[in-house]
């Protein structure tokens, strides 16, 4: 459980304007994926996946938890991740295959559930070299 003192509500505002630039990257790569090399939505998602989560790490490093990014950290930080894309990969197909929504809107809504669980697992990693 997450303590809510100054730092950490510091560092939750951080990250919230870390990950509206982060989605920003997701996004634009997804859309340029999807509609201009016209690759599936899925694979779409995973190549923006993959380039947000390089901005992620060195953005969450320097800006958010004010921390030195290291390869160690580098290398650990994509475990961390592995729930975020599992998570936001099955409520993608969910969202766009059964609840047939928007290929272009399901993303976000995929967000709301991915968010929380990504920032005490990116704080665990950059701010502790023992945790892993």
């Amino acid at each position: 459980m997450i303590k809510f003192n100054k730092t950490s509500l510091n560092e939750f505002i951080r990250f919230g304007i870390v990950g509206v630039l982060n989605t920003a990257v997701y996004y634009a790569v997804y859309y340029i994926a999807l509609h201009f090399i016209q690759l599936h939505f899925l694979f779409a998602h995973w190549i923006g996946f993959f380039i947000s989560l390089i901005f992620s790490f060195f953005v969450n490093s320097l800006f958010t938890y004010r921390v030195k990014p290291t390869l160690k950290k580098f290398l650990a930080y994509p475990l961390t991740q592995i729930v975020n894309v599992s998570c936001s990969t099955v409520l993608l197909y969910i969202f766009v295959k059964v609840l047939h929504m928007s290929e272009l809107f399901a993303p976000f809504i995929a967000l709301l559930f991915t968010v929380p669980i990504t920032f005490l697992l990116t704080g665990r990693i950059l701010k502790d070299e023992k945790s892993y």
